[in-house]
């Protein structure tokens, strides 16, 4: 192993404590030298002693460590995610950076726990870079891997600064997220045995709605406000990609799986729809949200602020929709027959089409009542995050299951019919309705050519 594929190695080994660093810059109210300074000098440091301690232990405890990093990783990073979530759902003001030793030293395992395997590697492949013994060359690697992402890490907290001074609250939110995302990625590709998260397709076919609602989010740079006529055609076509996603990309695949299974005709795939239905009405009622252009509140009673009551209406949207596309991909990995990969990619094309005003429905409404431009953006964004979540989560759990795949995606269907039949009401709030009901056909009816084209 040579000088650049050391250097590249640890721009590698850096990139979880370049996030890490992003988040803890996000917190910080008012930044100094001292703060990239401490994250730099932590995650370099144990970036760089465990390859070492990787090389030192050697083979012999491989099989150990390949077990262990993954899950301890996944228990430090969620534990701290969700922390910080929870933080910035409190009412008080008072921001903590979290820069204590404590804090420091689990995420500084957390980020570079893996390395420890990497350390393993320099057995089998030595390194070349130094004239001098193996122990001389490991001590160079490990100090560039040190150096490297220490940089890295200082970078990241200024990153994080820059951004997270305007968003606290948001900020926050999606600091604590990508914590737990990264936590849960190590975990998950432990568990993925079958590989088929390493399918470029399956990742992207499960990310494509990202795009859908980052575009939303970001219409309240251009416009400031929502007439009530485009309010409505925008929750029809919405409603209407919704409905037809439900039916012949989720509910009519489910009824073929499950006559190619077995003879007992379609009363699974009804009760699993009726599961669906009481699952999205507890989470309705357990959930405290509101939508925002009815000026309608469900759930138990919070202290929540009005702007993540907001967010949190459209993550319930988000949740069936996230189980019926990693589902639809699970499906065409495994091959079904039912399944195709042109479904896949028009179920996940139009999920993002119809995010598009979910998150316009986030952004927009928070905007309207003087939240800040950037701040509206980025809660319509965080919006979204658990749609790729639960796609990844519903894969691996079909993938253990196969099946049980016609079933989850039943109750998805119902899940996503119960979500939009709580919309469709505010298609009659108005008086001139006749627009958004067209919108609705005409969103049905695009994701049904789609799908059947």
């Amino acid at each position: 192993m040579g000088l650049l594929e050391i250097l590249l190695l640890a721009v590698g080994l850096a990139m979880d404590a370049f996030a890490v660093s992003i988040c803890k810059g996000l917190a910080v109210k008012k930044i100094s030298i001292r703060e990239p300074l401490m994250c730099g000098i932590w995650f370099g440091v144990f970036q760089g002693v465990m390859p070492f301690l990787g090389y030192v232990v050697g083979s012999r405890f491989v099989k150990i460590i390949s077990v262990i990093a993954p899950w301890l990783a996944f228990s430090l990073l969620t534990i701290i995610g969700i922390n910080m979530v929870k933080e910035a759902f409190e009412t008080d003001e008072e921001v903590n950076p979290g820069f204590d030793v404590k804090t420091m030293f689990l995420l500084a395992v957390a980020t570079s726990i893996d390395a420890l395997a990497v350390g393993v590697t320099f057995v089998a492949l030595p390194i070349r870079v130094l004239s001098a013994d193996k122990m001389t060359n490991v001590i160079f690697a490990v100090g560039v891997i040190a150096v490297v992402t220490c940089i890295i890490s200082m970078i990241g907290v200024k990153i994080g600064n820059i951004f997270g001074m305007r968003y606290k609250s948001g900020s926050e939110i999606m600091g604590g997220t990508i914590l737990v995302f990264i936590g849960f990625r190590s975990l998950i590709t432990h568990l993925d045995k079958s590989n088929a998260l390493s399918d470029g397709e399956t990742i992207f076919g499960l990310l494509i709605p990202m795009i859908g609602t980052v575009l939303g989010a970001a219409i309240v740079y251009a416009k400031k406000k929502m007439s009530d006529d485009m309010h409505m055609v925008l929750v029809g076509i919405a409603s209407g990609i919704m409905i037809s996603m439900a039916v012949w990309g989720m509910i009519e695949p489910a009824v073929y799986g499950i006559k190619e299974k077995s003879d007992i005709g379609i009363l699974p795939v009804v009760a699993c729809f009726c599961v669906g239905v009481l699952f999205q009405y507890i989470m309705d009622s357990v959930v405290p949200h509101t939508h925002a252009y009815v000026d309608f509140t469900e759930g138990p009673k919070s202290g929540l602020n009005h702007e993540i009551k907001v967010m949190l209406a459209e993550v319930i949207h988000h949740i069936p929709e996230g189980i019926g596309l990693g589902a639809v991909y699970a499906g065409h990995f495994l091959e079904t027959g039912w399944i195709s990969a042109s479904t896949a990619l028009v179920l996940a094309i139009a999920i993002a089409a119809q995010n598009i005003p979910e998150a316009l429905f986030v952004s927009m409404p928070l905007r309207e009542k003087g939240t800040h431009t950037g701040k509206a953006f980025l809660m319509g964004v965080i919006s979204g995050v658990p749609l790729p979540f639960l796609g990844v989560i519903t894969v691996i759990v079909a993938l253990l299951f196969p099946s049980a795949l016609p079933y989850i995606m039943s109750l998805a269907g119902g899940a996503l019919i119960y979500t939009t039949i709580e919309e469709i009401p505010q298609l009659g709030s108005k008086k001139e309705n006749d627009k958004g009901a067209m919108a609705f056909v005409l969103g049905f009816a695009i994701v049904m050519l789609m799908i059947y084209l």
